[in-house]
């Protein structure tokens, strides 16, 4: 029984290990509205992103997307879409404008 525990647990790290982590650092954009977005790759691949409202604590997974230029995500409830160093964020559902021409302050 011992040994199993010893077994399931190393594979439970190795488990971890191989998983892509995302990065601590996230990038801070404000929105033409004054909407504050907090965002960052949930991975290495670039292909999620893990992002954020007015500095709030819900943590929007959004996963890439095919776009016509730029780079799409969305969970089918938030959206963004970036394109170089500036970005447009809205809600799905409605098609509200949180805010355009967010970048870097």
């Amino acid at each position: 029984m011992k040994g199993f525990i010893v077994v399931a647990a190393f594979a439970l790290l190795v488990g971890c290990a191989g998983s892509p982590q995302p990065t601590e650092q996230w990038t801070r954009w404000v929105c033409d509205s004054q909407a504050e977005v907090l965002w960052r790759f949930a991975d290495s691949s670039q292909e999620a992103v893990d992002l954020r409202l007015a500095g709030g604590d819900i943590v929007y997974r959004l996963k890439q997307e095919p776009a016509a230029s730029g780079a799409f995500y969305s969970d089918g409830v938030l959206a963004f879409h970036s394109k170089g160093e500036e970005g447009l964020l809205y809600w799905v559902a409605n098609n509200d404008l949180i805010g355009r021409g967010c970048k870097s302050p």
